[in-house]
């Protein structure tokens, strides 16, 4: 099975989900709408909690990623033409052929890394920012690498709007990772990969985790922890398609 959207359908009686503090403590909503103009509306929230819905139907378990995806606006890091369709459980494209996952995607690796408060992690592929977004709600310093100039700059600029001033985002190769910061605790790469960079392997710490879609028309979601210096254990998971990993920097000219 490919795991890619959903089917869609309404909700009554949603349940309520835990406040994120960390959330509220990152965005200050009044003052969004006071100087930038982003409006999450109460039709905005509820088919937010329609979309949590559905991935709890799906498997997702971690309370943590619930919350934080039922509180953050996904629509801010969607082009307006798109903001009616922000909480289906789809991708959409944000320029430079490359998307913003689809929620469910989303949700699953956030769960795969197991994340624990102050984990340092490294993700490759900032793409809108949201990802990066909810990995630093819950809990973790974000390192972020971006291959796309022009994504790079309006990620990096929309997350500061947000007040995410702790996520680290660069325009890098994200093949070759981040050694002058390695090691870290948890890696995590949103596009598919023809084979698991060495260098990235290389740049966990003891006990870390690498999550990575691999494969080349499709993709199998692997989990790769480093057991030993030179010893990791792979598990094998679901299957996705994403848009390919690829190498170098592609500037704006």
């Amino acid at each position: 099975m490919i795991l890619y959207v959903s089917d869609s359908g309404k909700f009554s009686n949603l349940p309520a989900l835990p406040k994120n503090r960390r959330l509220e403590e990152t965005i200050n909503f009044s003052s969004l709408l006071i100087k930038e103009n982003l409006k999450d509306t109460y039709r905005h929230k509820g088919m937010r909690r329609q979309l949590i819905v559905q991935l709890r139907e799906k498997g997702i378990t971690d309370e943590a990623i619930l919350s934080a995806m039922d509180q953050l606006p996904r629509h801010y890091f969607l082009d307006k033409a798109f903001e009616e369709w922000a909480y289906q459980d789809k991708p959409f494209p944000i320029g430079k052929e490359q998307t913003i996952s689809q929620p469910y995607t989303v949700a699953y690796q956030s769960q795969l890394l197991e994340i624990k408060k102050r984990d340092k992690v490294l993700e490759i592929g900032t793409g809108s920012g949201y990802q990066a977004a909810i990995l630093s709600l819950l809990g973790a310093r974000v390192y972020t690498i971006e291959r796309q100039e022009l994504l790079y700059h309006r990620a990096t600029t929309l997350l500061r709007k947000l007040n995410f001033n702790g996520i680290r985002c660069y325009l890098r190769d994200g093949y070759k990772g981040l050694p002058e910061f390695a090691p870290f605790d948890k890696i995590l790469v949103t596009a598919g990969a023809p084979e698991v960079p060495t260098a990235l392997l290389q740049q966990l710490t003891i006990g870390g985790v690498l999550v990575i879609p691999v494969g080349e028309k499709g993709q199998k979601m692997l989990r790769i922890t480093r057991v030993e210096e030179q010893k990791f254990q792979k598990e094998e998971l679901g299957n996705f398609r994403f848009v390919p990993f690829l190498k170098g920097i592609n500037r704006e000219k």
